[in-house]
């Protein structure tokens, strides 16, 4: 369906235009008229399908009409989870509204608090922020939101993961009772819907294609590997495939520098980022690796959720995630807007069971590839009759491991026990009365 069909205004088209954008996606075409129409809004649909045009666009429209000339006041505020995100967001919002006079001020922490305050004061019509960053301005009453209408939480499963929940909800407390609440997730989970059973008034329910899968255009590769030569492959697929750009995903920082180090030193360009870096070098970092500066970006889930990367091919997970979920939303930072993409896994011995959660997940079995010299020898497994081990058991029994029954040339206490001995007693022997009866 074409963007111009669904209501917006030609100047919301002409900036989608120089987007390159023409035509809506299956959630934008549910979202925008729904949204337009004033109904709260749960809304859940595959990572990469265009979820925050779908929201922003109405939003925009909307507030245009009915702005006035020369002032701005807040009246629609964005919840993100990261600062990654919420500067995606934003960008989005700028570029949406870029022939409208409205303005949208962006907050996140890490910043300079002076300088984002001094932003809210010169006004604005939209604020994207995280929300501990959002509520620390509210308190300082540097932001009014007394005439917000819109209140967006995207990325909600994240927030809840993230564990922000407590921080949303001080700020609904803030906001006017009466306003609209749009929801947004990749994934519509149990905790997701009963969040949405607190904050929303009769939502409508938008849902794209199943939760928990990818998109059909990225293409899923499982590599078996020993975990001690993972950094070994990662650096050797990545050199002799000649992938231009590629995002890895790691669990945890200490891990993400480590092989930032490793493929730096392997003559990959590379750049890390995860929640110990700073905003200034996380932001220096994705724009270098955006613009091709750089051909490796390593990163915790921070970077999972939310983030589009232009024309990104290869994703490389160096590990499952702790949080399944996350996998889904890893492999969707490629493959995004119908582009074709790849997601590789390295996959070691003892992530097999994390893996078969993950297939579950997915509701298919994800295609496996051996790449010599890497796979981890599978033990076959015995038939037949047990074999007798000559080997004596040295596991601990139920009470612990047994001492040894090595003499040490010391006398034994005798205790109570003994007496329970196996070892028979010696039967006492009546003696004879030798007193004669008397006759």
């Amino acid at each position: 369906m074409s963007l111009a069909t669904l209501g917006l205004s030609s100047e919301i088209i002409k900036a989608l235009k120089d987007k390159g954008y023409t035509s809506g996606t299956p959630i934008q075409e549910a979202l925008i008229p729904t949204i337009l129409n004033g109904h709260d809004v749960m809304a859940g649909a595959q990572t990469g399908t265009g979820k925050t045009a779908g929201f922003a666009l109405p939003i925009i429209y909307d507030l245009n009409k009915t702005s006035s000339e020369g002032r701005h006041h807040l009246r629609a505020v964005v919840i993100v989870p990261t600062r990654e995100l919420a500067r995606q967001v934003h960008e989005s919002f700028e570029a949406y509204a870029k022939y409208l006079p409205l303005k949208s001020v962006l907050l996140y922490g890490g910043a300079n608090m002076t300088s984002q305050a001094n932003k809210l004061k010169a006004g604005t019509d939209i604020i994207v922020a995280t929300s501990g960053r959002f509520l620390e301005h509210v308190l300082q009453k540097n932001i009014n939101v007394e005439a917000v209408r819109y209140l967006v939480l995207d990325e909600a499963d994240t927030i809840l993961d993230m564990g922000f929940m407590h921080e949303v909800m001080q700020i609904i407390n803030f906001l006017p009772k009466k306003r609209q609440n749009i929801l947004i997730s990749a994934t519509l989970s149990g905790s997701v819907k009963r969040l949405a059973t607190d904050i929303l008034n009769k939502p409508k329910l938008i849902e794209v294609d199943s939760m928990g899968t990818s998109a059909s255009t990225v293409k899923l590769l499982i590599h078996p590997v020993v975990k001690e030569r993972k950094m070994e492959l990662l650096s050797y697929l990545i050199g002799s495939k000649n992938y231009k750009q590629v995002l890895v995903f790691v669990r945890k920082k200490e891990e993400a520098d480590e092989v930032g180090k490793e493929l730096n030193l392997s003559g990959l360009k590379t750049s890390v980022i995860h929640g110990d870096k700073s905003s200034g070098i996380r932001t220096r970092a994705l724009a270098a690796f955006k613009e091709g500066n750089i051909r490796v970006l390593v990163a915790t889930d921070i970077a999972a959720r939310g983030l589009d990367i232009p024309n990104l091919e290869v994703v490389m997970n160096y590990d499952i995630p702790h949080v399944t979920g996350d996998f889904i939303h890893r492999i969707g930072r490629t493959g995004r807007a119908g582009k074709e993409g790849l997601a590789i896994t390295l996959v070691s011995p003892k992530e097999e069971v994390a893996l078969r959660d993950v297939e579950q997940l997915m509701g298919k079995q994800i295609m496996r590839e051996e790449i010599e010299g890497y796979t981890p020898k599978v033990e076959k497994a015995q038939r037949g009759a047990r074999k007798v081990v000559d080997t004596k058991k040295k596991t601990d029994g139920a009470f612990g491991r047994k001492k040894s029954q090595e003499s040490t040339g010391k006398k034994r206490k005798t205790t109570k026990r003994d007496m329970y001995s196996a070892k028979p007693k010696k039967e006492k022997v009546k003696k004879k009365d030798s007193r004669r009866k008397r006759s």
